[in-house]
């Protein structure tokens, strides 16, 4: 059996959790003062995900880069991979908030967005 120990990141409080596990298998949650807390920390355990925030190279535009991020969560074991997916990306400018650089990056059916406008040369 697995032991963890974690912050938990759902709310302002930042309560210590102690989850113990095996596989995906949580046999004691405890430390969390909420619901947010047991959600995050049997999440975290069982199948971690994070929002990846980069840039990509803009061409023709006022700026070399711009900002981009998932729109939501992707597998944590699929950063690196997003990761290269991103770095291979050349924009055209220009550029707005919300545009989607990436469709469905790495088989994650997450897109990658804009996050910042970047107008044309």
């Amino acid at each position: 059996m697995e032991k963890r120990t974690l912050t938990c990141i759902g709310c302002p409080m930042g309560c210590q959790i102690t989850v113990e596990f095996e596989g995906e298998e949580i046999f004691s949650l405890t430390g969390n003062t909420c619901a947010i807390g047991d959600k995050y920390a049997r999440q975290e355990v069982t199948h971690p995900e994070r929002v990846v925030t980069s840039t990509v190279v803009v061409e023709g535009g006022a700026k070399d880069r711009t900002s981009v991020k998932t729109k939501g969560n992707i597998p944590k074991d699929k950063i690196f991979e997003c990761m290269e997916a991103i770095n291979e990306v050349r924009a055209q400018a220009p550029l707005k908030i919300g545009d989607v650089v990436i469709k469905d990056v790495c088989g994650t059916g997450v897109d990658v967005v804009v996050t910042k406008n970047c107008d044309a040369a």
